[in-house]
């Protein structure tokens, strides 16, 4: 039989039994409501028939009948998980060491309309409070938990191997993405995420602690602590991406994530026009790189030239004025890390300032885009039942030191800038060849009307600014809360404000109990009591206890340094009536000496509660902390072009040690350049790449000094081997010095003693190691990213001396 004659036999046979499936079924449907409805999903006239004797039903989630054929049985859709009707949007809004007194609307002196009308037409708490440090606080605001509870006492990047220290966030605490998402929300994430082990932050590592690991169901951002403004290292979902355009395009970091953030909601909308959203939009602002267009500087010239102890005292009148700061608040004394400003020369204070210029045009550049966002919302009328927090992770960051910098990445090696080396670069300043922070003297003014600042638990480091939008739910307006509230609040308070009850399990996993409670009571009355009677902190081995309207301190000084039981001996506690005392001024400790020993008992009960033990006073020193890597310890590393860039702490760890790269290439007939292998960027890093017919080496001591390798000979065309061979021959422990031998095919063609090297990490930390082309910013000024390679790579080997990060050995205490 043809072809042909088995179309026609078919189509007979399929018409026929169409015929008799609608005769059959004429009495039992209405057919007019099936062409209706575009097909024949339409339910019985007469009810759904009843299951035949010895025929299997199901039950359960199904709630219809299932028989042998189709006539007989009976379908059941499962219901989509819709929200509450009415359930407001939601948006935390999480800047980035941004003092309690740096936004307008808290008294500071940077402009900040746009969070200030937020303010104006909604709640300022002047009694919020944080860890003192980003990942920690970050943490709490997305489970409710504190955050040695979340494993994570300090950043990622410092985790140790202890509960509470190991910085993986369990998964018995839920994120509220993960709540939020299971009662029919949309959950987006946008800007910094720096919640997942620094060791995971890579292509071979599980993605299970990345954001779309954790309930988010959209991500656009940076995985890490901090990243370039201009050039950041960005991920899309779980996928490493380019930035879409460059500095010289107009490309800026918090543009990028605010319209990111408005296509979110625009496709949500698109096709859901009820569904609520959660949004965790989170800048990289203010957290150091300080990077901003020059107009945006320049709108403030000329305006902290009065130095901030000045700043201090009008800042702080400023509160007093706007009611966030009772009145009869002292100011206390100058931090004693900070030179007065009378005793800075004429070149500091210029420098100073404008370095100070550049945060507050960060600041107003970020503040703008936020505008851009509830412009949005508000043009598309969703800003009304949209639960806006706004909240800092801590208090300002000293990170730059008495000097500022011009690239963070020296304060994290241990150096050091000087005052004539930044002023040299001083037009470098928040463009995107600086890395740059500004003095410590700045961060106290910002931190006004408190003592100490981010990494501390003076309150500096941990009461920060808070605002609260929604003007459907809250009815007074431009009016200031006292109530006692800490991070994990948000949590519980948001899904009081939702009506959701916690989930008992998530994905399986049954949930702990909330450190946290809801403040929504206080949203439409003042005088409500606060429900948090007691708050634990501790950072760095800081510590304090909050409990019944005092606070007790006790500060680990120096430092950075490491604590042991001598150490805890002579740590003393200070002692403060927060509720009579708002600034901390008055140190009550040896008044009240009973209340001290009785507040240290409370903090070490709930250290043992909330896995705080053991204390660990060290600072940048954990992070060469030995960690569990994805592959034992190895010496000996493979790379090929064209990958994703391989983060620091997978990469051929080539710090503090001998190593040699050797590279199999074909420069073909014509010759060819390009980056062979690089890891860094323009403050710290290496390079071996081919240019102008040499081979190159460059290495880049943090953007101070740079050391360049050219061959002595013509790099030969086609295939050969080359190589770098660092030979370390200093005698200090981190940093030393060592020499550098260039190959080619075996043959020393350039030898160049380097008399130190990078300390800790190679900066910008987060651009890693990559093959064929250097990512994001460059290492040597010799080429501009991503300087390809036009070539062709077999493939690159970096051998260090000896494995990398082993493991230390279990140590039972005797």
């Amino acid at each position: 039989m043809r072809w042909s004659q088995k179309w026609q036999v078919m189509a007979v046979l399929t018409v026929g039994i169409l015929i008799g499936l609608g005769v059959a079924s004429w009495r039992r449907f209405d057919v007019p409501a099936i062409f209706a409805s575009g097909g024949p999903a339409v339910q019985p006239k007469k009810g759904p028939p009843k299951a035949k004797a010895g025929v299997k039903t199901y039950k359960g989630q199904f709630d219809g009948i299932v028989n042998r054929t189709v006539q007989d049985s009976v379908p059941s859709w499962p219901v989509p998980v819709r929200a509450k009707p009415g359930s407001p949007n939601v948006i935390f809004i999480v800047l980035d060491d941004v003092g309690f007194g740096q936004l307008g609307c808290f008294g500071g002196q940077c402009k900040t309309p746009n969070l200030d009308r937020l303010a104006k037409n909604g709640l300022r708490y002047n009694n919020m409070h944080t860890t003192a440090l980003c990942s920690p606080t970050r943490s709490s605001i997305l489970t409710g938990r504190n955050h040695h509870k979340n494993n994570m006492a300090c950043i990622t990047e410092l985790s140790t191997g202890f509960p509470g220290y190991n910085g993986r966030i369990p998964f018995e605490n839920g994120f509220i993405s993960e709540i939020l998402q299971r009662f029919g929300y949309a959950t987006f994430v946008v800007g910094k995420w720096h919640l997942t082990p620094d060791e995971e932050m890579n292509m071979g590592a599980t993605k299970v602690r990345w954001p779309l690991g954790r309930g988010f169901e959209r991500f656009y951002g940076f995985l890490g602590g901090d990243t370039h403004q201009y050039y950041p290292d960005l991920v899309s979902d779980n996928t490493p991406v380019s930035p879409p355009k460059t500095p010289e395009q107009g490309y800026h970091l918090t543009d990028d994530i605010t319209e990111k953030s408005i296509g979110y909601i625009r496709d949500l909308r698109a096709v859901t026009p009820d569904k609520p959203f959660f949004l965790y939009y989170a800048p990289g602002a203010m957290h150091a790189p300080h990077h901003v267009p020059k107009e945006w500087i320049a709108r403030h010239k000329g305006k902290f030239n009065m130095g901030w102890d000045k700043a201090r005292e009008i800042i702080l009148a400023n509160q007093i004025k706007l009611g966030v700061v009772p009145e009869g608040t002292k100011l206390p004394p100058r931090n004693e890390e900070v030179k007065a400003w009378d005793k800075c020369t004429a070149k500091e204070k210029q420098l100073y300032s404008y370095m100070m210029e550049i945060f507050a045009g960060f600041l107003e550049h970020t503040d703008d885009r936020i505008g851009r966002l509830i412009t949005y919302l508000e043009e598309t009328k969703q800003l009304d039942n949209t639960l806006i927090m706004v909240i800092s992770d801590n208090g300002a960051s000293a990170e730059g030191g008495p000097n500022g910098v011009l690239c963070e990445g020296s304060f994290f090696n241990g150096v050091q800038e000087t005052v004539d080396f930044i002023w040299k670069n001083k037009d470098r300043l928040g463009t995107p060849n600086s890395f740059n922070h500004y003095p410590f003297g700045w961060t106290m003014a910002g931190c006004t009307p408190f003592k100490k600042w981010k990494r501390e638990t003076h309150l500096g480091g941990i009461r920060d600014p808070f605002i609260v939008h929604w003007p459907k739910g809250i009815k007074e307006k431009n009016a200031i809360r006292s109530q006692y509230a800490h991070a994990i609040d948000l949590v519980p308070t948001v899904l009081d404000v939702c009506g959701i009850t916690p989930p008992k399990a998530i994905g399986g996993i049954t949930q702990s109990a909330f450190d946290g409670v809801s403040f929504k009571h206080t949203f439409n009355d003042a005088k409500a009591k606060s429900k948090r009677p007691t708050q634990y902190y501790e950072m760095f081995g800081y510590r304090a206890i909050y409990h019944d309207g005092w606070t007790a301190v006790s500060p680990h000084l120096p430092f950075g340094t490491p604590i042991d039981e001598k150490v805890l001996a002579k740590s003393k506690w200070e002692l403060y009536n927060t509720d009579q005392d708002f600034s901390q001024f008055e140190d009550l400790a040896a008044k009240f000496p009973a209340r001290v020993k009785m507040m240290e008992e409370i903090w070490w009960a709930e250290a043992a509660k909330n896995n705080v033990l053991p204390l660990d006073g060290r600072s940048t020193l954990r992070m060469i902390e030995p960690r569990p890597q994805i592959t034992p310890g190895r010496s000996s590393y493979e790379y090929f072009p064209g990958g994703a860039p391989v983060s620091h702490t997978v990469a051929a760890p080539t710090i503090n040690r001998s190593f040699k790269i050797t590279a199999e290439i074909d420069t073909g007939a014509k010759g060819a350049e390009g980056v062979i292998i690089a890891h860094g960027g323009n403050f710290g890093g290496w390079s071996l790449y081919a240019k102008d017919g040499k081979l190159h080496y460059a290495y880049n001591w943090l953007g101070i000094e740079h050391y360049d390798l050219v061959s002595s000979v013509d790099l030969p065309r086609g295939k050969s081997t080359v190589g770098l061979q660092f030979m370390k021959t200093g005698k200090a422990k981190f940093g030393a010095g060592g020499v550098a031998i260039l190959s080619i095919n075996g043959k020393s063609v350039a030898t160049k003693v380097l008399p130190k090297t990078v300390p800790t990490i190679y900066w910008p930390h987060n651009e890693g190691l990559t093959c064929g082309y250097d990512d994001l910013t460059p290492v040597t000024s010799a080429y501009q990213s991503p300087f390809r390679f036009t070539g062709v790579i077999h493939r690159a080997v970096v051998t260090v001396n000896g494995p990398a990060g082993p493991m230390p050995k279990r140590k039972v205490p005797q």
